[in-house]
């Protein structure tokens, strides 16, 4: 990816690996590609061998392919800035944590809710992450989403109480990058959507985000 296109990390971040650097969120998916159940099986593979404490494993997804039973359910549910572009990507992925005992557990002890949910939390971030970046690593893109009735999808989804639906996970291919075919004019997207493509990413410098002998003193080389 050359640093002169938008979606390249703005000068500061060459130093970053792949499948670091050329990660990014688009919301225009090739409608027409489909993953095998081999690659979802390796994007699960990659959220289930992340950290977590005391290995506790709070993750859980439900896995929704387009055109599938999972997908049609979760569909009515996304909000309606995001109803014209996630229902486009070939896999949509939401991921919840557990938040109080599964009385089920074939494990026993590992049925227990986390003893810390911020905790629990971030593990589940750290899972998706790695699940992201193992996308990437695969020549797809992902793109985490929030806005959709969590507590109508549980339902439709019959996710059980014990487990909290957190985000979105949008996967695929950019129908720029798809060389299948161009985005025409008259394509039904949201212009919004369409924007974001072309939108430059930026970060807050690092003086706003990591401090040095005391808080509010940016960390320096």
């Amino acid at each position: 990816m050359s640093p002169d296109e938008p979606h390249a990390p703005r000068p500061g971040a060459e130093a970053l690996a792949e499948p670091l650097r050329s990660r990014w969120s688009p919301s225009v998916f090739d409608p027409a590609h489909e993953v095998t159940r081999e690659e979802i099986e390796v994007l699960l593979r990659a959220a289930q061998w992340a950290p977590s404490a005391g290995n506790s494993q709070p993750w859980r997804y439900v896995v929704a392919p387009r055109g599938g039973p999972a997908h049609d359910l979760l569909v009515p549910t996304l909000s309606r800035g995001n109803s014209g572009w996630v229902p486009r990507a070939s896999l949509v992925l939401l991921a919840g944590v557990q938040v109080a005992a599964d009385p089920d557990d074939p494990h026993g002890a590992d049925g227990r809710a986390p003893a810390s949910l911020d905790h629990a939390r971030h593990d589940l971030g750290q899972a998706s992450a790695h699940l992201t970046l193992q996308a990437r690593a695969m020549g797809l893109h992902a793109h985490q989403f929030a806005g959709f009735d969590r507590e109508a999808a549980a339902a439709a989804l019959g996710v059980p109480s014990y487990v909290e639906l957190m985000t979105g996970i949008a996967i695929g291919i950019a129908l720029a990058e798809s060389g299948d075919r161009a985005l025409a004019e008259d394509d039904d997207l949201i212009v919004s959507d369409r924007a974001r493509e072309h939108r430059a990413r930026v970060r807050r410098p690092l003086a706003e985000i990591a401090f040095g002998r005391r808080w509010g003193e940016p960390w320096t080389t």
